[in-house]
């Protein structure tokens, strides 16, 4: 099995304002290097099912009851905000 690749919220969003605009899928994959259809189709998705809270969680994290991930501190928060910006 590949790797998983976790992509920046900015990344997502500027995919999903691209295919609004009517931007081809192929283009919109090629142009922010995104390797799978599937995974522009899931965003595109939650965005038009209002989710867009489940853009900012990390690759195989869905938080559904909470809508995010509960931390102990703020800390452990800037921690973990922190490691997903390092990906």
């Amino acid at each position: 099995m590949g790797t998983r690749v976790s992509y920046p919220v900015e990344v997502k969003m500027k995919a999903i304002e691209m295919r609004l605009e009517g931007i081809p899928v192929k283009q919109v994959l090629e142009e922010l290097n995104i390797r799978n259809y599937s995974q522009l189709k899931t965003w595109m998705k939650w965005y038009r099912n209002d989710e867009l809270h489940r853009l900012e969680q990390p690759v195989g994290k869905q938080y559904t009851f909470g809508k995010g991930p509960e931390y102990e501190s703020e800390t452990a928060k800037l921690h973990a905000k922190n490691r997903y910006l390092k990906q």
